[in-house]
């Protein structure tokens, strides 16, 4: 069996849809035989987390699988081992690298040791 790291896209459809256009784009760790398996695999779990609700507006809320987006070979599980990369363009360098910071400061400030 082999790990791969797949990405599911949703939609997410809230009220009556008028609304710019939402996607959730998730990573999911699959053990497979090979790819084709990693990617039917991936393909039933996104069916299957498919959702509707009614959020506390009390309007419908739909998550709707779009598809599987990549599979990508994991090669060694350890420590550090890299599951996935992306190269990301910015048009203004300073703020994407700005808000690298705030995504990391928020992520600090959440883990900080709660004061007993």
């Amino acid at each position: 069996m082999n790990w791969y790291v797949a990405k599911l896209v949703f939609r997410v459809i809230s009220g009556d849809g008028n609304h710019q256009a939402q996607f959730d784009e998730q990573l999911r760790l699959i053990n497979a035989e090979d790819e084709r398996k990693a990617f039917e695999k991936a393909t039933i779990i996104g069916q299957n987390n498919q959702d509707s609700f009614m959020n506390n507006q009390k309007q419908p809320v739909k998550w709707q699988f779009i598809d599987v987006a990549e599979i990508n070979p994991v090669n060694d599980l350890k420590d550090g081992a890299e599951l996935y990369y992306q190269i990301h363009e910015a048009p203004d360098a300073d703020l994407y690298i700005a808000w690298a910071h705030h995504k990391s400061a928020m992520l600090a400030i959440k883990n900080q040791p709660a004061l007993t």
